[in-house]
């Protein structure tokens, strides 16, 4: 089977995770059913996952392992959930995606191993204390492309905001282009666009950290 990354990206990925400091797991939801991208973004997930001992990948159907989809809140395949392992305990942090990683979307995943190894979302102080204060669950689906170059930094941090109150947040990078009846349903036209709570907020574009900060305060006092 050919490999998805050469030489130079493994090379520059190696570079990046020797900086790695606790470990993570990485699980890939996978379906038999109708599943496009599947086997590609599960080869992507091994190769990536192969290049660092602090990565463990373990790999799930949907449908066969329909309670951990359940307990990671994971609907459409292929979908990834990168979280935080201290020994043999698997954290959820909130942080997910759905649909292959690809194009620009690739830097996103790397960069969320990135944090939660790092245990830090890197966040403003206000924006944490804001977040984990919340009493009101919030679920950011932020919707991109990988052709897109601004996405990664608005997937980046909504999944950087879901660390600081993983509990209460969920934050999921949604490929347009694979799913294209959740993006119909919240009218997509242009990405990055930021879905809160189902439509209850909305951000177009890859806006800073206080700007989607006020437009979920807003969504949520409704």
């Amino acid at each position: 089977m050919e490999r998805v990354l050469n030489d130079q990206i493994v090379k520059q990925i190696n570079d990046v995770f020797a900086g790695l400091q606790e470990p993570v797991q990485v699980l890939y939801f996978g379906s038999k059913d109708n599943c496009d991208y599947c086997n590609e973004t599960r080869q992507l997930l091994e190769e990536v996952s192969a290049l660092s001992d602090k990565i463990e990948l373990s790999v799930y159907d949907v449908q066969e392992n329909a309670d951990v989809a359940k307990q990671f809140n994971v609907a459409y395949a292929p979908g990834i959930v990168i979280a935080a392992k201290d020994n043999a305990e698997v954290t959820n942090l909130g942080i997910q995606f759905s649909g292959i990683p690809s194009g620009h979307e690739f830097s996103t995943l790397i960069n969320d191993i990135i944090i939660v190894s790092k245990r830090d979302s890197g966040l403003d102080p206000k924006t944490r204390e804001y977040l984990k204060n919340l009493d009101k669950p919030l679920h950011l689906q932020v919707f991109v492309t990988p052709t897109c170059p601004y996405c990664p930094r608005a997937v980046l941090l909504a999944h950087q905001m879901a660390m600081e109150n993983p509990k209460m947040i969920r934050a999921e990078g949604v490929e347009a282009t694979e799913f294209p009846e959740l993006a119909d349903r919240f009218n997509v036209r242009g990405v990055p666009q930021t879905v809160i709570n189902s439509g209850a907020g909305m951000v177009v574009g890859a806006v800073p950290e206080h700007n989607l900060l006020a437009e979920i305060q807003r969504a949520l006092q409704n």
